[in-house]
């Protein structure tokens, strides 16, 4: 199974999600555009009706494109590690998902013309290194915009200090597949859990606080990173 990071970002900077309906929205078309079947044409109501974010969500039959295995919104950009469950899957579950939302937005915010800057970036993730720090990187992003953790890519001394201001901020960051890696149901249903679940252990906040603290462990080739 080749697993890859797969990540884009608005067009000149311009921020994809201006409220949580555009959050929503977004994670509403992972599910629904993760089909085989065509796309469907969603209006904004859809979001509103949707219980995809739901513990116990009505789950329609699929024939899934992908497994998603974890994913971040940041406001101008989205990360997603992904594997293919049909042969070129990645491509069409992609193209399903960025044209959808982009006719979303640019229906919503009365705007034309592309939406993403260029081509999504595929990476393959092909080190051992870089499979086991992933998931903590994407989950981290949210630290951008916590003004006590803005050097948690460097690691800096402070953040040692700063871990259980850091996992509570994380828990009230509502965007990513981090609560559901900790055990409380956020959008269960556009998520494979048990490939990261197998290699970091049941106890996921021990796995992030250790590589939070371990200031000599290998970092992820910025190439990996890159947004």
């Amino acid at each position: 199974m080749d697993l890859y990071h797969v990540l884009n970002r608005g067009i000149d900077g311009r921020k994809l999600f201006l409220d949580s309906q555009d959050y929503a929205r977004f994670v509403h078309n992972l599910y629904e555009f993760n089909d085989t079947a065509p796309a469907l044409e969603f209006t904004r109501r859809d979001t509103h009706n949707s219980n995809v974010g739901f513990p116990k969500p009505y789950i329609r039959k699929r024939k899934r494109l992908v497994e998603i295995h974890g994913w971040h919104l940041a406001k101008n950009h989205y990360h997603l590690l992904i594997s293919e469950l049909i042969e070129g899957g990645l491509a069409t579950f992609m193209k399903k998902l960025n044209i959808g939302f982009a006719n979303y937005y640019n229906e919503r915010y009365r705007r034309q013309g592309h939406l993403f800057q260029g081509k999504t970036k595929k990476i393959l993730l092909a080190r051992h290194e870089h499979f086991l720090y992933i998931l903590h990187y994407l989950h981290l992003n949210s630290l951008d915009y916590f003004p006590g953790a803005k050097k948690w890519r460097e690691r800096d001394k402070g953040i040692i200090s700063n871990i259980p201001k850091i996992l509570e901020y994380l828990r009230e960051y509502r965007w990513s597949s981090y609560l559901d890696y900790c055990g409380t149901p956020n959008f269960p249903s556009i998520l494979t859990t048990s490939l990261f679940g197998d290699a970091l252990g049941t106890n996921y906040v021990s796995s992030l606080k250790e590589y939070l603290m371990d200031r000599t462990s290998e970092d992820i080739d910025q190439k990996l990173l890159e947004y």
